[in-house]
């Protein structure tokens, strides 16, 4: 199913790889329509490559079949909640980033700060990377384990923890969509840099295709599209200029 550039023009059609149930990257709206940051991204590019935001087709990917979808060509590309690692990179092809997710923090009112955290009781998921990250910067924190975002929503919405640290892209979705933790905010600032990227088939048959992409992620930093994307989905954004001015740099 997978082609090359020249291949989906002739075709008229992009088939993408997306996240449907990860609000604000990619879910299913109260209308049953696709949606979200990644699926802009996702119209944005056919309206690039075939001039029409509507040519796609959305194919929905758990976590475990994101990759395997680009390897098995199922999917032209993935657009789907994907950080940039050196194991995956040997697997597939990557664009350069359209964001820098990174561990952020839920927090209760009256915390405005990041020092504020010091000796603050902070939620995380067991065995993420985020527990290295926090533990540095905080080592006098009380720090809670818990087993899945689920049981971190239930000790933020129960005053368990004062803070619950995770993706920033997650910790976002729970903001928009759970009720319980609207007295929460996210703070601003990120902790960590993961860059998001868009998946590719390897192979130098595969080369046009990622520099358009590539193209087309360069463009939208120039000319803000991504900042204003990220700031309509509430997206932390502050690292985003460095973003730009490195592809720019380039």
């Amino acid at each position: 199913m997978a082609a090359e550039l020249s291949e989906i023009r002739d075709r008229g059609l992009l088939i993408i790889g997306i996240k449907n149930n990860r609000p604000p990257l990619g879910f299913v709206d109260e209308a049953g329509e696709i949606s979200g940051f990644e699926v802009d991204i996702a119209r944005q590019l056919a309206a690039d490559l075939l001039g029409d935001a509507s040519a796609i087709e959305f194919v929905p990917l758990s976590n475990v079949d994101r990759l395997n979808a680009v390897l098995e060509e199922r999917v032209d590309i993935a657009i789907a909640a994907i950080t940039l690692t050196e194991p995956r990179r040997r697997l597939v092809s990557f664009s350069d980033p359209y964001y820098l997710d990174g561990t952020a923090f839920i927090v209760s009112s009256d915390i405005q700060t990041l020092r504020d955290l010091s000796t603050r009781r902070i939620g995380l998921l067991n065995r993420s990377s985020t527990v290295a990250h926090v533990r540095y910067l905080f080592p006098s924190a009380q720090l809670v384990g818990v087993s899945s975002y689920r049981e971190g929503q239930s000790l933020l919405e129960r005053g368990d923890v004062d803070a619950y640290a995770g993706d920033a892209s997650v910790l976002t979705g729970w903001l928009s969509t759970q009720p319980a933790l609207a007295e929460y905010v996210l703070l601003p600032n990120l902790i960590s840099a993961e860059p998001l990227v868009v998946a590719i088939p390897k192979g130098t048959q595969n080369d046009e295709l990622r520099t358009a992409i590539n193209q087309s992620i360069r463009r939208w930093y120039a000319e803000d599209w991504l900042q204003e994307r990220t700031d309509y989905w509430n997206l932390p954004s502050g690292i985003l200029p460095s973003v730009r001015e490195s592809l720019s740099d380039e």
